[in-house]
């Protein structure tokens, strides 16, 4: 049995972690809630960017925008979208894997295959793994729109130049605090939904300036917009996923110290026996 000091001392560091994971809950559970603000601001913004898109892409007459045209697809790019910090349960590894078995799925039918990370933790797990065209690493803790305008801008200067010929983010949407949806998301080349000029067929509108003078603006504003959501809804993820993560540990905690204490308490109690046992004895002897 562990000596009463060697028990003592794992019940004060197992209530100093407590303390820790308590803390990093608090912490986690008020950045979230600013974070799910920032996520419902955005997602209407995102959507409705996208409506305006399909309309546009399906008025449009003439020669299709570049980002528009379906290549022969030889060239992928992933862009990956997870942390830089850890502590959160399995929201980046869980994504990290699904990202690696899309990307033994896809070496088939691509030539070339590269990775863009956004976030140490996926830089950290795929970089012995796969070839990282890019990384992007402190601009997801608190993300801001001219850090996604940058890596859109980035993203697609190198899809027209013939770096790769399709584009795919992968990213944790943020549904509830206890769950995130592991999501792949087409960004180039952009695929018009024909349903959506069907709907609009019925509706005649004016363009001013013409519509490829305003695809040519929108487009890439479109990859802004959707990155910088997807960085938003990883944020919130997170914090979520920190926050169940932590709230988990310290009910961990709390049991370990529980069965630590009972059995500090037996082994003080068997110490105590033993003692009242040699004083007996000792007592028997002497009469003896």
């Amino acid at each position: 049995m562990a000596s009463l000091k060697s028990i003592k001392k794992r019940i004060v560091s197992v209530k100093n972690t407590r303390q820790i994971t308590k803390a990093m809950k608090m912490v986690s559970a008020a950045k979230l809630r600013r974070a799910q603000e920032n996520v419902v601001a955005a997602r209407p913004y995102a959507q409705k960017m996208g409506e305006v898109l399909q309309s546009l892409a399906g008025n449009l007459e003439g020669d299709l925008h570049p980002l528009l045209e379906k290549r022969d697809a030889k060239k992928l790019l992933l862009i990956v979208v997870t942390s830089d910090r850890g502590l959160c349960g399995g929201f980046n590894s869980n994504l990290c894997k699904a990202g690696e078995r899309y990307l033994k799925e896809q070496q088939g039918a691509f030539e070339q295959i590269s990775v863009l990370t956004v976030g140490r933790k996926g830089y950290e797990f795929l970089k012995n793994r796969h070839t990282i065209y890019k990384n992007f690493s402190n601009i997801i803790s608190k993300p801001n729109y001219q850090a996604a305008a940058l890596l859109a801008q980035d993203v697609v200067e190198g899809y027209l130049a013939g770096e790769y010929d399709q584009v795919v983010m992968l990213y944790n949407a943020f549904r509830t605090v206890m769950s995130q949806d592991i999501t792949f998301q087409q960004l180039l080349p952009i695929v018009p939904d024909d349903q959506a000029a069907v709907e609009e067929a019925g509706v005649e509108y004016i363009y001013e300036p013409s519509v490829g003078d305003l695809l040519a603006e929108i487009l890439p504003k479109n990859i802004e917009v959707q990155i910088f959501k997807a960085m938003l809804e990883s944020v919130a993820g997170e914090h979520g996923a920190r926050m169940t993560a932590m709230d988990s540990a310290s009910k961990n905690a709390s049991e370990m110290i529980g069965k630590l204490t009972l059995q500090y308490n037996r082994a003080r109690q068997a110490a105590i026996t033993t003692e009242l046992m040699e004083i007996i004895s000792g007592a028997e002897s002497i009469k003896g």
